[in-house]
């Protein structure tokens, strides 16, 4: 069915995609073949290597369970803290005040601008050098550090973005009823905003669930990753098993991740066209003053 922005290909166009189709995947299938091939012939795929983690128990509750806890411990605090301050920072960059504005740019760039692997390294040596932290809780602190300080920033421009996008006479409206400033950002761009924000915001929680294992590899910090070094040590140096069962850890969580915010999101959508209102009904009273009822003008006096 042909569109304004569609038209149904003729037969010629059929028969180039089915050809690009068929050849791609001839592609991928010499690909394939060729990992597959290369990784036999070193004995990577001899059942010995990957039978610990179906048959040692193990393996599991020793190395990869607590990986896989503490990478969600330090993704979950790094995104708890950095959401709401990232939220913050986004605001204040819109804000009337150039010198608020200024100041939250100037923490937003500089932070974004740096890697979050130099940021994890510095907070280390900090919690190292003027407080008073334990060396068995360091790496953790470092982590969370570095990812609050990058993701912040990142998250900052999401909102800021976010907000932005909304249609200009969303606040002029609001203005028109007496809005505050900050009345408007809380009941009218905001809700808004969320539904808009919410893909990028997924996408940046996961990437907080990866750089966690920059913290095991460059500080010690006994996440899922780290986990490969050990089970690689004590179970005949299966390395590529081991990534391999690690990598597919990550796609699942990430992929639980991803799944839930796409239903998130469309329900948030669903609920924005069933209620059809933005501002809540007692938020609009509030902005009343006495003795006036808000949508109604008073009737002119009757003429004598």
């Amino acid at each position: 069915m042909s569109s304004v922005l569609y038209d149904t290909p003729g037969p010629r166009a059929r028969r180039r995609s089915i050809l690009y189709t068929a050849g791609f995947l001839l592609v991928l299938a010499a690909a394939a073949w060729w990992v597959v091939t290369g990784l036999a012939e070193k004995g990577q795929l001899e059942w010995s290597r990957w039978a610990p983690f179906f048959t040692d128990s193990r393996v599991w509750t020793t190395f990869l369970l607590p990986g896989l806890e503490n990478t969600l411990i330090a993704a979950a605090l790094a995104l708890v803290i950095a959401l709401p301050l990232g939220a913050v920072l986004g605001i204040a960059r819109m804000s009337d005040h150039w010198w608020v504005r200024g100041a939250a740019g100037t923490v937003v760039e500089f932070f974004r601008a740096i890697p979050v692997l130099i940021l994890m390294l510095f907070a280390n040596a900090a919690y190292a050098a003027f407080f008073d932290v334990s060396p068995e809780r360091r790496p953790l602190y470092a982590v969370v550090t570095g990812l609050v300080l990058y993701n912040a920033s990142v998250l900052a421009e999401v909102v800021r973005a976010g907000i932005l996008a909304l249609p200009r006479g969303q606040s002029d409206a609001a203005r028109a009823i007496g809005m505050r400033k900050g009345q408007t950002m809380r009941y009218v761009l905001l809700p808004q905003s969320v539904t808009a924000m919410l893909p990028a915001i997924v996408s940046q929680m996961v990437v907080i669930v990866k750089d966690t294992a920059l913290g095991g590899a460059m500080l010690g910090f006994s996440e899922l990753l780290a986990s490969v070094r050990p089970i690689s040590a004590n179970y005949g140096a299966n390395t590529i098993a081991s990534f391999t069962v690690v990598a597919v850890i990550f796609i699942v969580l990430n992929f639980v991740l991803t799944s839930f915010a796409a239903r998130l999101e469309g329900r948030l959508r669903r609920g924005r066209r069933s209620t059809g209102a933005v501002v809540a009904a007692d938020a609009v009273e509030e902005l009343a003053t006495p003795g006036e009822h808000v949508g109604h003008k008073p009737e002119p006096p009757a003429r004598s």
